[in-house]
């Protein structure tokens, strides 16, 4: 994969822009209270925020114009005054907005970007521009929990974002929510559940390479502006999570024959997956996986199970292009050096 520019880290009183690339919830009557305790949530850590000019415009303004959400990305990455740029919520629709983005504004302004889901198509068009993004919380979900921002996404934002020393180890967190988040109902209280950490998959010894990932909709890209091949794969640590519906084994077995298609199978040093977003075992996935790589000859390919990131929460945060390791026989996650300069 491509060398990619880490952006400034952030420091306290840094301005933090919110934008609505997905969809336009936060602007909506009934959500509006989950974006004010995100930005409440922000302040707390030392962040002043300010939303885009289009981003609380709502989710049937957005909808019919693309080009407005398109600007707000190029507003807040041209804006000297912005440091760091949150997306407010996931969705579908973030591919409408690519042919009205001017790509050299993310090439000539790097800074923090970060969200996750369908916000994974801005995280790759920053890949093409050369620029390290942040595949982690967005404010609605999971950084605005009606319960407060959980501690170890929180613990994950600060130490990533804002320090430029090296991460470390990712540990798994001890409890996790696979129920999904209500944005309408400032009562409603998810319930968390014992985490029982990593699992191996496949793979013995440790492996190392520079984060590369998403959900499954990579695969989707293809005649797109987007588009990957395989060299952006090459010697990468592949992150891969989805939604139940994007998260079963056939699901993944043809995301996995996928990346053999076009020759990127072979390029990868290994698999981490997200945590899956709902109340069953992971087995049959695993199993699948397991059998999938073995008929495309990557049956040693390392790959674990069980990290913290994507829809189920809480999240760590992942940086694109930073140098991560495997250590199969330890079961353990790390990325090698900092997200941030």
């Amino acid at each position: 994969m491509k060398e990619l520019r880490k952006p400034p880290k952030l420091c306290k009183e840094d301005t933090i822009a919110v934008v609505s690339p997905c969809h336009g919830w936060a602007g909506d009557t009934k959500i509006c209270w989950k974006y004010q305790l995100g930005v409440k949530y922000l302040q707390e850590i030392g962040l002043k925020v300010l939303h885009a000019p289009n981003a609380l415009r709502g989710s049937a303004y957005l909808s019919e114009n693309p080009r407005a959400r398109a600007e707000d990305i190029m507003w807040a990455f041209e804006n000297a005054n912005v440091k760091a740029i949150i997306a407010s919520v996931g969705g579908n629709d973030s591919i409408r907005i690519i042919p009205y983005i001017e790509s050299y504004l993310i090439s000539n302004y790097p800074k923090i970007f970060i969200g996750y889901s369908d916000v994974m198509n801005l995280h790759i068009l920053a890949y093409h521009c050369g620029l390290s993004s942040f595949y982690g919380c967005n404010l609605l979900s999971p950084l605005a929990e009606a319960q407060g921002w959980h501690p170890y996404s929180r613990k994950w934002f600060e130490k990533v974002l804002f320090s430029d020393t090296i991460i470390g180890m990712i540990e798994p967190s001890k409890e996790w929510t696979y129920e999904e988040p209500d944005y309408f109902n400032p009562l409603h209280r998810r319930t968390y559940y014992p985490n029982n950490g990593y699992e191996l998959v496949q793979g013995e010894g440790t492996v190392k390479g520079r984060l590369f990932g998403g959900h499954t909709g990579l695969k989707e890209l293809e005649n797109t502006p987007l588009a990957l091949d395989a060299e952006d794969f090459r010697d990468s640590i592949l992150f891969l999570e989805d939604i139940p519906e994007f998260y079963t084994p056939s699901a993944i077995e043809d995301f996995l024959r996928w990346l053999d298609r076009i020759g990127a199978l072979g390029e990868i040093n290994g698999i981490i997956l997200g945590k899956a977003n709902e109340n069953t075992a992971f087995t049959k996935q695993k199993e699948r996986v397991r059998e999938v790589l073995s008929q495309l000859g990557q049956g040693k390919l390392s790959v674990i199970y069980g990290v913290n990131f994507g829809h189920s929460s809480p999240v760590c945060v992942l940086p694109y292009g930073a140098e991560a390791e495997i250590n199969c026989e330890k079961v353990s996650f790390s990325i090698l050096e900092s997200g941030v300069l």
